[in-house]
């Protein structure tokens, strides 16, 4: 039994010392997290248990693009008032799947444009729609990379016809050049 006593005490041990990490590091558990830059990131489907953890790790403002029908219901009806009571701020921009447009690019670059310097998560279901805000953003606002960028939102998926439609509407208006699809697409 003596023998035993050891193995298991290393056993506890690791267990505490993954769940200090996974507590440190919210975003494990995130569906598709990207970080762009120390003060930019997105992801998927963010849930009213990883909003302290994002607040330890700096962020100050939420961004949603989904519509809150999705996922726990509860959950998503609160999770605004979660991230305020927390002292973060909660934007949310219901961004319809089969019909972006430049205008919801618009409001969401204005937001993030109202304090560029703040800590900001984008997320939405899949980090499909956020990706493609984020490649957009990170493009027309932040000057990064062209190939950088679509790199990082090809990582994440291939936008489909509608998708690849709305970036290229928002690129033109900007009289910037279009985006090609993936070659798996």
């Amino acid at each position: 039994m003596n023998s035993l006593l050891p193995k298991a005490t290393l056993v506890i041990f690791g267990c505490l010392l993954a769940s200090v990490a996974a507590a440190t590091q919210p975003t494990k558990e995130i569906p598709n997290f990207r970080t762009y830059s120390a003060s930019f990131a997105s992801s998927g489907q963010i849930t009213g248990h990883h909003l302290k953890s994002l607040q330890r790790d700096g962020f100050k403002r939420i961004v949603y693009l989904a519509y809150r029908s999705h996922g726990n219901a509860s959950d998503q009806l609160s999770i605004d008032r979660q991230a305020t009571d927390l002292g973060m701020s909660y934007v949310h921009i219901p961004v319809p799947w089969q019909s972006p447009s430049l205008v919801d690019y618009q409001t969401f670059a204005a937001v993030m444009n109202s304090q560029p310097a703040q800590k900001t998560l984008l997320h939405c279901q899949m980090n499909y729609r956020a990706s493609a805000f984020s490649f957009l953003y990170r493009v027309l606002e932040l000057n990064t990379p062209f190939d950088e960028a679509t790199r990082d939102l090809f990582a994440v998926w291939n936008p489909d016809k509608t998708w690849l439609e709305f970036i290229n509407t928002v690129l033109a208006a900007n009289n910037r050049a279009a985006l090609a699809p993936s070659a798996d697409l």
